[in-house]
């Protein structure tokens, strides 16, 4: 009788672990490619005889593309399904980076720029749509734990996967190669039956529960937090390289490694930071470690002295 019982409750929870699997691998595709353009910086750079300033207007191009268009693919998820705009989110994003790889100038890396922007726009509202919809309550901190930490992972590696592809293969090759990564794990997804999550999964006999107020003044100080944190963290991972090669002498594997070092432990960071509520003793009142050591860590920088990159 009690295995009859417990049998639906294991399917949910089965069914639940492979969804955050699923959804955890697509957040990982999503910053994997974030860095891809970045990591092969020093590449487009010598094919296309142009300099850090235009390279980097190609970044200000795809941030401001993926910024501007976050609300409206949650209008999207709500009305046509999370599961839709997820899958296109990564084939779209995988063919910029092929499109590019085949197609090589200036012209297209701008183009490449607005449909990773487009496709990096989906990732949170599609992914927090499944996420919240099939996930145990009980569970969603460590949820969103571990679906942040596969995308911090996506960062992490990227440098070595991307130095690893430009060895083997060129840097036309890495650009498709790391661009095929996107269809085939929207594949993936298919395969995997991830599920889908729209505004009528959130409705009792058709009506609409009310929602709450989402701008309080918790969110709106956690808002400019996360900006804050985003701008130091998006200047190390799209300059790290560059930086520490062309104002430090820094070999490009050099550099990725120190690159990869950052984001591995800013990745162990975020998964340790989920489970930490659960630890006897830490509650969500806890100053977080990234603002206990912050301040000590940025007065110790003053000690580092800068060399003009040229």
């Amino acid at each position: 009788m009690v295995d009859v019982l417990a049998a639906p409750q294991q399917a949910k929870t089965d069914a639940s672990l492979r969804t955050l699997g699923l959804i955890s691998t697509a957040h990982w595709v999503s910053h994997f490619h974030l860095l891809v353009l970045p990591m092969l910086f020093p590449f487009l750079k010598a094919q296309l005889g142009v300099g850090y300033i235009e390279l980097g207007f190609a970044l200000t191009v795809f941030a401001v593309i993926s910024g501007l268009t976050q609300a409206p693919m949650g209008y999207l998820a709500d009305h046509i399904g999370a599961r839709k705009i997820l899958l296109m989110g990564l084939t779209l994003g995988g063919l910029a980076l092929i499109m590019l790889g085949l197609h090589l100038s200036y012209a297209f890396l701008i183009a490449s720029a607005v449909l990773l922007g487009l496709a990096n726009s989906v990732y949170h509202p599609a992914d927090y749509a499944i996420l919240s919809a099939h996930m145990d309550a009980a569970r969603m901190g460590r949820a969103f734990s571990i679906h942040t930490f596969a995308g911090f992972l996506g960062s992490a590696v990227a440098p070595a996967i991307v130095a690893a592809l430009v060895a083997t293969t060129g840097g036309y090759g890495a650009l498709i190669a790391a661009g095929a990564v996107g269809p085939l794990v929207a594949l993936l997804l298919v395969v995997g039956g991830v599920p889908d999550a729209s505004a009528a999964d959130r409705t009792v006999d058709g009506v609409h529960t009310p929602q709450p107020n989402i701008i309080t003044p918790a969110i709106i100080v956690l808002t400019i937090f996360f900006m804050l944190l985003s701008l130091c963290s998006a200047g190390i991972s799209n300059f790290g390289v560059v930086a520490l090669m062309s104002g430090y002498g820094e070999s490009f594997s050099g550099a990725n490694i120190a690159l990869t070092a950052f984001l591995g432990f800013s990745a162990v960071g975020v998964l340790a930071g989920g489970f930490s509520p659960t630890i006897p003793g830490v509650t969500d009142r806890s100053p977080p470690p990234a603002l206990r050591s912050t301040p000590p860590s940025c007065l110790s920088s003053r000690r580092l002295r800068c060399r003009r990159c040229c």
